[in-house]
């Protein structure tokens, strides 16, 4: 039973998807698995498609709907396995995904394993999508120089930020213990996520690649999910977990790179906050100064914006970007 893996999948309202992503959960070359979907208050079919699943590796667990981080720590108290995998209701994992990166945990069971991250629009074959491998599969990282490089992007090396989707870990369970639980104070967040897992690295002595399996992320093309969203709850929460990242890498690192690589995180949510929120966006840009004064921000590939920009301003570009995609 050491290597029994505890797959937690937070559903709300995912009879569409929640099918396909159990059966790749079941069709994993990894045997000793559980899967615990956590029913966050689901108002359609979930829980009956879920049923008519014939399977004993699978255990549902029903809560009043609460938030995907309150889902995935009720499902985190109940497993019993040595590696959690959490895995959205609408996304899917390669057969042998789990077995990859089980096999390179034994090994080194003080690091967590990262794998490639096909993404996927919704309604078109998964499978079809080709692999792009990111600048981590290609170096081996300590925690602490993955996080500097991750959050710093151009400002550390030409190929380095990106996002990394949360399904793409496996993780030992001493590791999760030792960061700790997830943050549902900072819920509803685009960033919850990226908060949590901040922990989880920074926990661990180092990020590994599997260069077998693959997470497929499913992409709509309609999106209305809280970073299109927005509110202003949401935004404060986004600040507050980028502050608590700041907190977290600086606490472990007196290194200038971290300063840079969470003053051009601060940066970007001073942009993406104007001007809709310009009370979030002023305090992330001060913070982002306090941090690296001399970091030369530049947020637009667009030769015109850019022009614009050294003209009048990146404000400038934002106010008129967010009154013409109102």
């Amino acid at each position: 039973m050491n290597d029994l893996v505890s797959v937690i999948i937070p559903a709300y309202n995912a009879e569409r998807f929640i099918e396909a992503t159990i059966q790749s959960v079941l069709n994993q070359s990894h045997l000793n698995l559980e899967i615990i979907v956590v029913n966050d208050g689901s108002m359609d079919q979930t829980l009956k498609v879920i049923d008519d699943i014939p399977s004993s590796k699978i255990k549902v667990i029903t809560k009043k709907n609460g938030g995907a981080s309150a889902a995935k720590q009720t499902g985190l108290e109940a497993a019993q396995g040595n590696y959690i995998q959490y895995l959205d209701a609408d996304d899917l994992l390669s057969q042998d995904k789990i077995a990859a990166q089980v096999a390179i945990l034994k090994q080194h069971p003080f690091a967590i394993s990262l794998c490639s991250t096909v993404h996927f629009f919704d309604q078109t074959d998964h499978k079809s999508y080709p692999v792009i491998e990111e600048w981590y599969a290609h170096e081996q990282n300590n925690s602490i120089d993955f996080l500097i490089k991750l959050y710093g992007g151009n400002y550390i090396g030409p190929t380095y930020g990106g996002m990394i989707q949360p399904n793409a870990f496996l993780t030992p369970i001493d590791i999760i213990k030792k960061a700790g639980p997830w943050n549902c104070s900072i819920s509803p967040c685009p960033d919850e996520d990226g908060e949590y897992f901040c922990r989880v690295i920074l926990a661990s002595d180092e990020v590994i690649f599997a260069k077998k399996g693959i997470n497929y992320y499913r992409k709509f093309r309609q999106q209305n999910s809280l970073s299109a969203i927005r509110s202003y709850i949401a935004c404060k929460n986004t600040l507050q977990s980028t502050l608590l990242k700041t907190e977290y890498l600086l606490a472990a690192t007196p290194k200038l790179e971290a300063k840079i690589a969470m003053s051009n995180q601060l940066w970007g949510d001073a942009f993406i906050f104007y001007p809709k929120y310009k009370d979030l966006s002023a305090m992330a840009a001060q913070k982002a100064k306090e941090l690296y004064p001399k970091l030369k921000i530049e947020p637009f590939k667009s030769p015109v914006k850019k022009v614009i920009s050294r003209l009048f301003g990146w404000k400038t570009v934002m106010k008129v970007d967010y009154f013409r995609f109102k």
